[in-house]
C-alpha cells in the first residue's frame, strides 16, 4: 500500500539516503499541524478563497498601474552585482568556505543578484520565511510575496556569521554572509504554499527529497552571472528594450509553445484590460521544473525557432532562469511579482497555471480557475493586472475560437492530448499543423 510519507513514517535514528533525511525532518515537525485538516482536492473554483492559500489582509494601495516601465516591486530595482574586479576580489578574499550551488539554488541566486526578486537582497531569514509562508507577504513592509526564497543545506558545520563563496563549477557566482540557521517545518510549508503536504505533489517531493535539512538566511553579494546555454537578460536589461508608453503583457510558460499558446498570447493584446498598442513579452522559464518536463535547453531551442518564424514588433522574447514549484495560485503571484520587476504591467493567467497532478492518482491539485481567482484578488495590490487567458479550441470550420463560441455555433472541435502528442512525436507520426508548429516539432524530434 502506498505510504503517505509526510504523516506516517516513524522517527529514524540513522539515515543513509536523502529521502530518509527529508522524511525524518518532516516527521519531526508533523505534530505542529496535526489539528489542520488537509482540504480535499477539487476542480471547482473555491480553493483560492480557502485558508489553504493564506489570504492576507487587504490594504488600500491607491496605486495605478503604470506604463511599460513601471515601478519595481518595493520601489527600487535591486542590483547586488559588484562592478569592479577589485571589489570582487575583496569579496572573495573575505570568505572562509566555498560551496557548489545546486541547479535550483543557482536560479535563486541569479534572481536575487539581478533584482528579479526585488526587494530581497538575500535569502530569507526565519522570520521572513515564516511570514511569507503564513501570509503571502513580507514582514514589516507588507509587500506581496508568493513563495519563500530559501537557501537549504545539510552541512552541520555552516553557522550564522560564516562568509561563503558560492560557485557553479569553477565560476565564482556570489558570496553570502549567513544570518541564521533553522530547521523548517517542511510539511507545514508545503501545506501552506502548495495547498497539500502529500509527497506525490511535485513541489512537496522537491522540498522533501532535494532540499537540505536546514534553511539559512543571508545577504548576497553578486560576483558573476552564470554562463548558460540560453541567454537570460537582467530585469534592467529587459526594461531597456521595452517601450515607455504602452502596456507590456507578460506570458509565462514552461513548455514548448504550440499553436494554442501562440493564439492565446497574441489575442491577449486585444483584451479590453490592455491599452492600445500594447506589446507581449513571452518570458518562458528555462530552469528546473517537473522531472518529466522537456529540458530547459531544448525548450529554449523551440522558442528561438518560433521567434524567427512569427517575428513581429508587438511580440518580444526573453528567458527566465527560474525554478518551478508547480504551486498553482501562489506561484502565479510569484510570477506576476517577478514580471513586475522586469517592467510588465499585465500578466496572462492560464487555466490551471503552474498546476500539477498527483503522481499516484493523477488527480489535479488545483481547480482550473484557482490561479486566475487568486491573481484577481491580489493583482490590484501587487500593481499588475491579471489577464485571464481565453479557453481556445480548434474547429474545422473556423480555426481557433473560444470554447463558448464553438459550443454556441455547434462547431466541430479537434482535440489532441499532450500524452497522444508525445506518443506521435516519438513514433515519427505526422503532427497536425493546427496543433504544433512544424519548426517546433522538428526541434523536439532532433533532441528527443
Amino acid at each position: 500500500a502506498y505510504v503517505r510519507a509526510f504523516f506516517v513514517i516513524d522517527f529514524i535514528q540513522t539515515v543513509t539516503m536523502k529521502l530518509s533525511l527529508a522524511i525524518l525532518s518532516i516527521a519531526a515537525t508533523a505534530s505542529a499541524f496535526t489539528s489542520i485538516n488537509t482540504p480535499a482536492r477539487t476542480v471547482s473554483r473555491s480553493v483560492a478563497t480557502s485558508d489553504v492559500f493564506a489570504p492576507m489582509s487587504v490594504r488600500a494601495s491607491g496605486s495605478q498601474l503604470e506604463a511599460a516601465k513601471q515601478t519595481p516591486h518595493g520601489g527600487t530595482l535591486v542590483d547586488l552585482i559588484l562592478k569592479s574586479d577589485e571589489e570582487k576580489a575583496a569579496a572573495v578574499a573575505a570568505t572562509t568556505k566555498a560551496l557548489q550551488l545546486s541547479p535550483r539554488q543557482l536560479c535563486d541566486v541569479e534572481l536575487l543578484m539581478n533584482g528579479a526578486f526585488s526587494p530581497l537582497d538575500g535569502f530569507m531569514d526565519e522570520k521572513t520565511y515564516q511570514h511569507v509562508v503564513d501570509n503571502v507577504e513580507l514582514p514589516d513592509s507588507g509587500l506581496i510575496f508568493g513563495l519563500p526564497v530559501v537557501f537549504d543545506t545539510d552541512d552541520e558545520d555552516l553557522q550564522p556569521g560564516d562568509k561563503v563563496l558560492l560557485k557553479d563549477g569553477d565560476r565564482d557566482i556570489a558570496t553570502i554572509e549567513f544570518s541564521d540557521k533553522f530547521l523548517p517545518n517542511k510539511a507545514y510549508e508545503c501545506l501552506k504554499c502548495y495547498g497539500t503536504s502529500e509527497i506525490e505533489h511535485p513541489g512537496s517531493l522537491m522540498v522533501a527529497t532535494e532540499r537540505g535539512k536546514y534553511y539559512m538566511g543571508g545577504k548576497i553579494t553578486g560576483l558573476n552571472l552564470p554562463v548558460r546555454d540560453f541567454p537570460c537578460k537582467t530585469p534592467a536589461e529587459v526594461r531597456e528594450t521595452l517601450p515607455d508608453d504602452v502596456d507590456v503583457v507578460a506570458f509565462q510558460c514552461r513548455n514548448p509553445v504550440h499553436r494554442a499558446h501562440y493564439e492565446l498570447f497574441t489575442r491577449a493584446l486585444d483584451d479590453p484590460l490592455v491599452g492600445e498598442n500594447g506589446v507581449v513579452l513571452v518570458h518562458p522559464t528555462c530552469g528546473p521544473t517537473q522531472a518529466d518536463d522537456i529540458p530547459g535547453v531544448v525548450r529554449y531551442k523551440t522558442y528561438e525557432v518560433l521567434k524567427e518564424e512569427t517575428k513581429n514588433d508587438r511580440t518580444r522574447w526573453e528567458y527566465l532562469p527560474y525554478s518551478m514549484h508547480m504551486a498553482g495560485p501562489r506561484e502565479a503571484i510569484q510570477h506576476m511579482m517577478i514580471r513586475k520587476n522586469f517592467g510588465c504591467t499585465h500578466f496572462i493567467i492560464g487555466r490551471d497555471m503552474a498546476g500539477s497532478k498527483s503522481s499516484v492518482t493523477g488527480e489535479d491539485y488545483y481547480g482550473a480557475y484557482d490561479a486566475q481567482d487568486f491573481a484577481k484578488e491580489k493583482g490590484p495590490e501587487l500593481g499588475v493586472m491579471p489577464v485571464p487567458s481565453l479557453n481556445l479550441v480548434y474547429t474545422d470550420e473556423e480555426g481557433y475560437v473560444t470554447a463558448d463560441e464553438a459550443k454556441e455555433k455547434g462547431l466541430s472541435e479537434k482535440k489532441l492530448s499532450g500524452t497522444k502528442f508525445r506518443k506521435m512525436l516519438r513514433g515519427g507520426e505526422d503532427i497536425p499543423e493546427w496543433f504544433a508548429f512544424k519548426s517546433v516539432v522538428k526541434v523536439l524530434r532532433e533532441n528527443n
